[in-house]
């Protein structure tokens, strides 16, 4: 929805708008700023709110497409192949979060999920555990959602500039375990595979990367990708899963030790193999 300057509104279609990102798909030789423009799938609803976004956004320099059913997502992603997904979890008869699901069993597009409600912080959590990459409660700012959207784009290039850097480290030990970045493996001393979430080994590579040094909260929760100070409880969750994996008594560990006031260590040196 845009506005006139004579305060009038007018409704542009999602399948005129999406019309209209196909034909920008295949930008003009020459213009590299098309070329560079990230790609946001908007997944809203509410008409209003959706095409209110993604104008928004397109007035931002981000190429926007939109979905108000959850039957158009697959096609859009595979047709658009966007760079980020903006997800409203209520998306009427549909449930949001069993499209989360769906998007990440296929894709690791960066997601960031909306709520209707301060109270429905189960689902942020939910979202936030299946892989949303961020979250945005109703009614919020469309400057507050562009940050947010930059903010994780950043973040997503910065990550796949540390993955590659990863793939190039190789294999690393730290005393009886070895962990093979090439392959994501962590194997035991005897050998054995060791099983990580997506959680686990964002923290594992952050402890890696700053062996024997002090890391707050505050960076692991960046190391992670889990947002705002409300989830700070749920790196301490994903220290104890480590712990349980890793330590041999996880009620006394040595390995990860908990640095009161400012977060945690990773005691091991780490070796390069």
């Amino acid at each position: 929805m845009r506005e006139r300057a004579d305060g009038q509104e007018t409704t542009t279609s999602d399948s005129q708008l999406n019309r209209d990102f196909e034909a920008l798909a295949q930008p003009a030789a020459g213009n590299s700023a098309d070329k560079k423009a990230p790609i946001c799938l908007v997944i809203e609803d509410d008409s209003t709110m959706r095409h209110l976004v993604t104008s928004y956004l397109e007035d931002h320099d981000i190429r926007a497409v939109a979905a108000g059913r959850r039957d158009e997502v697959a096609g859009l992603l595979a047709r658009c192949r966007p760079d980020l997904v903006v997800l409203d979890l209520r998306l009427g008869q549909d449930d949001g979060l069993d499209l989360l699901r769906e998007i990440r069993s296929k894709s690791d597009v960066p997601v960031i999920i909306t709520t209707g409600h301060r109270r429905d912080e189960i689902d942020r959590v939910v979202g936030l555990e299946l892989g949303a990459d961020d979250y945005i409660t109703k009614p919020f700012g469309l400057r507050e959602l562009l940050a947010r959207i930059r903010a994780v784009l950043r973040r997503r290039e910065t990550g796949q500039t540390v993955a590659q850097r990863e793939m190039e480290k190789g294999r690393v030990r730290f005393g009886n375990w070895q962990l093979d970045r090439r392959n994501r493996l962590l194997t035991n001393s005897a050998g054995e595979p060791v099983s990580l979430s997506k959680g686990e080994y964002a923290l594992l590579i952050a402890f890696l990367n700053a062996p024997q040094r002090p890391l707050s909260r505050e960076h692991l929760l960046q190391a992670t990708r889990i947002h705002e100070d409300v989830f700070d409880r749920s790196i301490d969750v994903q220290v104890l899963r480590l712990r349980r994996k890793l330590e041999q008594d996880p009620s006394t560990p040595s390995l990860i030790r908990t640095e009161r006031g400012v977060g945690y260590v990773f005691t091991l040196p780490v070796v390069q193999v």
